[in-house]
């Protein structure tokens, strides 16, 4: 278990610094770290400035992908990081304090820089699914990122050197779409060998279970066509809606 002060510490990391003298972490980053940006995408075979990023994370599988390409896809694979720290269990976040690491889809909508743990960007929880289940008096909690360091209390830590990559890879791309990258965390790769496993930890809790069948399809979308999945929440239920994208070219590698 996590002490109380790694839990002060991973909350702190996460807040805006308001110091006019903190190191510009940004310019070092890109000074040093655009380069290896600009080969990973060269490598993958998609054009870098991108018009389109997309992040997985798999909590079972402590890995985070970033995806590009163009703006109607396909999308390729152009990096998989792994987690160096993560907390808690697999399942939802479902309130403050909890340690989870957040299941659903989000967006990358804030970018700290300067964290306590480097560079961050922050996970858009709690979404319109995670209001909808919470209980009264309870705080849902927020202020989840990815981060650098190697210290996690419900956020994702990748180290310094992936977190400035992807920091900038966020960054530079939002800049350029004026929207942001969408995050989607998974328990873990849900595919049937996947969901096995998840009805099989899920026992009897049906209502874990069902959650987790509503991640499936965009986990199976995406697979299928390496396009981003369009999500929404359901108003009365919280339940999430998963449709494909508009367009269906021929997927990507």
């Amino acid at each position: 278990m996590k002490t109380p002060l790694a839990l002060v510490a991973c909350l702190l990391g996460a807040f805006l610094s308001l110091s006019a003298h903190a190191e510009d972490r940004v310019a070092t980053a890109r000074a040093s770290r655009m380069k290896d940006v600009t080969a990973l995408f060269a490598t993958a075979g998609t054009p870098w400035p991108t018009d389109q990023l997309y992040v997985r994370a798999f909590k079972h599988e402590q890995e985070l992908e970033v995806w590009a390409g163009p703006k109607d896809g396909p999308l390729v694979k152009v990096k998989t990081y792994p987690f160096c720290a993560a907390s808690g269990e697999l399942g939802p976040k479902r309130r403050e304090g909890d340690l989870q690491v957040p299941e659903g889809f989000y967006t990358l909508d804030l970018f700290n820089p300067v964290s306590n743990f480097h560079l961050s960007v922050r996970v858009s929880y709690p979404n319109a699914a995670d209001k909808h289940h919470q209980k009264p008096g309870v705080r849902l909690g927020g202020n989840i990122f990815v981060h650098g360091n190697c210290v996690s209390i419900g956020c994702i830590a990748i180290e310094d050197r992936p977190i400035e990559e992807l920091y900038l890879m966020a960054l530079d791309t939002r800049a350029r779409t004026k929207r942001d990258a969408p995050i989607h965390i998974f328990p873990r790769r849900l595919d049937a060998a996947g969901m096995a496993a998840m009805e099989k930890q899920a026992g009897t809790d049906a209502e874990l279970l069902t959650f987790w069948k509503s991640l499936q399809p965009a986990y199976a979308l995406f697979e299928e066509g390496r396009q981003v999945p369009r999500t929404s929440v359901v108003a009365k239920t919280g339940a999430y809606v998963v449709t494909p994208a508009t367009k269906a070219p021929r997927a990507g590698r």
